[in-house]
C-alpha cells in the first residue's frame, strides 16, 4: 500500500492552511475581544428602570 503524507500529496497548499489558521485564529482573538468589551458594558438606566418596575408589579401581584 502506497502510504503518503499530506505534505506528499499536496505540498504547495500547506502555506495557504497555515495562512487559514492564522486568520481564524486573528478572527477568534477579535470575536472575544469584542465579546468582553460587550460584557463589560454597563446596563443603561432605563434597562434597569423597567426591570425594577416589572419587580415591583410581581411583588405587588404576588401579595394579593
Amino acid at each position: 500500500m502506497n502510504e503518503r503524507t499530506h505534505r506528499d500529496l499536496a505540498p504547495d497548499t500547506e502555506p495557504a492552511l497555515e495562512e487559514a489558521r492564522l486568520r481564524q485564529q486573528a478572527i477568534g482573538a477579535k470575536l472575544r475581544h469584542l465579546f468582553d468589551e460587550i460584557v463589560n458594558e454597563p446596563v443603561p438606566e432605563e434597562f434597569l428602570d423597567i426591570l425594577r418596575r416589572a419587580d415591583d408589579k410581581n411583588k405587588d401581584a404576588g401579595q394579593d
